[in-house]
């Protein structure tokens, strides 16, 4: 009888109105569950809130940590909702600690937060507190609350925290287009250059589904065509070089010059650059021109 009872306590009225004019979601004693998703990419932890939907700590390679909580139904009103680490049932007179307000979307993912508030949550949890995010309902007068749990999520965020050791330096949409710098009339790479290269060729070793990187040498406007061209492919060796250096093979890189032909800026320095683009299996993009990469330079 006993049990009972602090497990509908702990379960705060799972969809009844706990506060008043508000209607609770939140897992219980006997159903409260985190899952931890690892891998070298990124490192997630998923609580079910029954009846509501899930919330998710998710951490990215090359990223911060960051929360978002999925609705399986539209019961929250879009607009500002309230975020607050409180206390659980069972340890009355703690006092609540607000994070702020939050924006509530209209789409599945009603709500997702940055590095400053997920780690709060993440803390809150840690404490034995419950990270609550409050709302006005969509169809009625009432409020919905959606409440974490903590029971069960100590020994899984010891093993987040392990994976998130492992995670690689940066995350495919980091590198997927980037661009080396150059001063005028040079093909030296810069410490920084050398590091985003070493980067890139870190995630091509660890993700099988890269297939091509294709390195696009570009040159300002000054000097002649047979120059320009001449410079811009030095610049785009000297990329592919360093890239098969630290391990890149070969045949995966495509390598091709432009001279001055693609500007991007009306800054000559803006246009002294070479480009990676990666290619993974299933991408439909082909061989792109290249002057259609979004970060102002070649794509393809």
């Amino acid at each position: 009888m006993r049990r009972t009872l602090l497990a509908l306590l702990v379960a705060g009225g799972l969809g009844t109105s706990m506060a008043v004019g508000a209607r609770s979601f939140g897992a219980g004693l006997e159903n409260s569950e985190w899952y931890l998703s690892e891998s070298v990419f990124d490192c997630t932890l998923t609580h079910e809130v029954p009846g509501y939907g899930r919330a998710v700590f998710r951490h990215r390679a090359g990223e911060d940590l960051g929360f978002y909580l999925e609705a399986d139904l539209p019961l929250m009103q879009p607009g500002r909702g309230l975020l607050v680490v409180e206390a659980p049932a069972w340890r009355p007179g703690e006092p609540t600690r607000r994070l702020g307000y939050v924006q509530i979307s209209d789409s599945r993912k009603v709500m997702d937060v940055g590095n400053r508030e997920a780690m709060a949550m993440m803390e809150g949890l840690l404490s034995g507190m419950a990270p609550t995010v409050t709302r006005q309902a969509r169809y009625q007068g009432e409020k919905v609350r959606v409440r974490l749990s903590n029971i069960n999520f100590r020994s899984r965020f010891d093993g987040y925290r392990r994976c998130v050791t492992g995670l690689l330096p940066v995350n495919y949409d980091q590198i997927q287009r980037s661009r080396v710098p150059f001063v005028s009339g040079s093909t030296s790479l810069a410490d920084s250059d050398r590091q985003l290269l070493e980067n890139i060729a870190t995630y091509v070793a660890a993700d099988p589904a890269v297939t091509r990187l294709f390195v696009d040498g570009h040159s300002d406007r000054f000097g002649s065509r047979i120059q320009n061209r001449a410079l811009s492919e030095e610049r785009a060796q000297a990329v592919a070089d360093y890239l098969i250096e630290v391990g890149v093979p070969a045949d995966m890189i495509v390598i091709r010059s432009h001279a001055d032909q693609y500007p991007v800026s009306s800054n000559p320095a803006d246009n002294r650059r070479t480009n990676i683009r990666l290619e993974r299996e299933g991408d439909n993009s082909g061989t792109q021109r290249a002057d259609s990469d979004a970060f102002g330079g070649a794509s393809g």
